[in-house]
This record gives C-alpha cells, structure tokens and sequence, in this order.
C-alpha cells in the first residue's frame, strides 16, 4: 500500500505567474476544453469593441488562421505598453502578466471607459498566459512596440521604433497552447456567429472575419448601422405588423441601500409580425442564452401594457381572460442591450 504523505505545513502551495492560468484555465476561462479557448478569443476581442464604442476607431478585423492561430487587431488608442510612474512598472507586464490589471477599474466616476465589455483585468493577461505564443504590435504615441511570448514568458524585451503608419491600434496574434486547452480548432461559425452579435448591438462597427483556405483569404463583413433597430427590422421581413420601435435611456440605481451607485443604460427595440418570433437578450455586448433579468422585465412590462390598453379601449370580450405572455411572444419581434 502506498503510505500517504502527511498533510502538513509543507503541503501548501501558491501557484505564481503563468502557472495561475495554464494549470487551472478553467477557473478563468470557465471550461479547458473548446468553450474556454472560446472565451480567450473573447477576451481579446472585447478590447477591440470597447475602445471602438468609446470612438476610437470603427473597424476591428479578425483572421482566422488554418494553423489554429487568431489575430484580433483593432484602430484604436493603441494599449500602453510603456513606462507606468505610478507603478513604477512597464505597462506591458501589467497587462499582459499581471492578472487583476487594467484601464477599466474606474468606469463608474469617469474612467477611461464609461460602459466597457471587461472589467475584471484579466482577459489579455489570461489570454497570454494560455497561448504557445502571443504577439503584440502596439501603435501610439508616434512609435510601434513589439512584444513576443511563449508560454507565458516574454522572449527578447519590448521593442520600440518610430511607427510605420499614422494609424493607432492594437494587433494581437496567438496560437491558444494545447498543454493548456483540450482542444483549440475554433470552427469559422464561431466566428460568424460572434462577430454578427457584436455588430448588432455595437452600431457603426464594422467587423470583418478573415478565414485563412490555403493561400487565400474569405472575407466576411458585419455592419448594422443603426444597430438593433437595422437587426430587428432585418428579422421581421417584409411584412410585419407594426413598424419598428426603439427606446433608450440610461439611470443610476444600486443592488442595496448601503452599495454605491452606478449607471444603466438600456435599448431596445421591437415590433410585431405574424410570421416572425424572435427575442434576444444582451448584457454588455454579451448574448444571453436563457434571458435572465431582462426576460422577466420584458414579460411583466408587455402584459401590463397591452392588458392597460385591452381595458381602456374595452378590447376584452366578457368572458376573455387576461391577455398572458404567450399570447403576445408568438408575435414579437425584440432585442435589447443593457450596460
């Protein structure tokens, strides 16, 4: 029989640096198999949407490489990646090595970043940490930086030259490592679906999807101009019965009395149609599969509304029941987005 070891002082261990990411990515990523390497492209990806939200640059360009490789870059401010004063760091290891570290913890009293997909300072770091590689090229302030990791670990040092273009932004290229993901072939419909859900609720961004066939390159474009409102109209077809509605507005509200405040700010838009029932759900740019708060809201504020009009206009017939959720889902035609 094997003699077991004694569980003492001795026993306790910290994970450090990359460790924290690539022995337990499920923790961060939610899963290590296909669902996790998913969520790493997120990460990455929503960087790139919340500086095009904030209107710094409209365009954000995704490739897809045969070799299972990602490359997100975007046209925005460009991530800092140099000297940080007040940390007495380079930015770089903050966020690309320092989980817990980022420009969006003060979004609440006028941060950088007033409604942001990521708050946490965790993704470009986890992300990082994950990969068999990971390439940063950062472009701002007049100079190109270059970064290159393997497996956590910066190779070489920051690289800083004059920039080669007037344009600002942030390219990220990774090859999610299979030491640490069970599985890293993200099928294209991943991308498709992802990208065509950030360009409905991000209006004005274009996306493009690159997909890497051999030597070539397919290219797919999302675009809602107007948003949810080009999205709604798009799902209804044709002939729907009412036009579509938009409404928007933002508030201050807290989970408790003794809880800080912070801002809401809600659109949605809807119509009616007799051949079409659709509903969707975003929270921070995120699709909510199973509705949560939102689908409650919607239930209760769509009965109480169509059931005050059905009285006051004397709709109901005598012996009619209470118009009832089903009855108004099997015509509607919603999507809203909440920050």
């Amino acid at each position: 029989m094997k003699k077991q070891q004694a569980y003492g002082n001795d026993s306790i261990s910290a994970l450090k640096g990359a460790d924290r990411v690539r022995k337990r990515p499920a923790v961060i990523f939610g899963s290590d198999g296909l669902d996790g390497c998913e969520h790493a492209v997120f990460e990455i990806l929503s960087n790139a949407i919340d500086e095009a939200r904030e209107g710094h640059g409209d365009l954000v360009i995704v490739t897809r490489y045969e070799d299972h490789s990602i490359e997100v870059e975007d046209f925005g401010r460009g991530c800092p990646v140099d000297w940080n004063e007040k940390e007495g760091r380079y930015n770089w290891e903050l966020v690309f090595c320092e989980l817990y570290a980022g420009g969006k913890y003060d979004n609440n009293s006028g941060g950088d970043y007033e409604f942001s997909l990521g708050l946490n300072g965790l993704g470009a770091c986890a992300t990082q940490y994950a990969s068999r590689y990971f390439d940063a090229v950062i472009r701002r302030d007049g100079f190109k930086y270059t970064l290159h990791f393997e497996r956590g670990e910066i190779v070489g040092q920051l690289k800083k030259e004059p920039a080669d273009r007037k344009k600002t932004g942030s390219t990220f290229r990774w090859l999610p490592d299979l030491d640490v993901f069970t599985d890293i072939n993200i099928p294209k419909e991943y991308y498709e679906d992802t990208l065509k859900r950030q360009a409905v609720v991000n209006s004005h961004i274009k996306f493009v999807l690159k997909n890497q066939v051999g030597s070539r390159y397919e290219t797919t474009e999302f675009l809602y101009q107007n948003g949810i409102v080009d999205y709604v109209t798009e799902l209804a077809g044709e002939n729907p019965l009412t036009s579509v509605q938009f409404l928007e507005g933002e508030r201050r509200g807290r989970d408790r009395a003794d809880k800080a405040e912070y801002k809401v700010k809600l659109s949605c838009a809807f119509c009616f149609s007799s051949a079409v029932s659709q509903i969707e759900y975003y929270h921070n740019s995120s699709w909510l599969e199973h509705g949560g708060a939102p689908d409650k809201a919607v239930r209760s504020a769509f009965v109480s509304a169509i059931d005050a009009y059905l009285k006051q206009n004397n709709k109901y017939n005598k012996s009619e029941s209470k118009v009832t959720y089903q009855d108004i889902f099997d015509s509607l035609v919603l999507v809203t987005n909440c920050f």
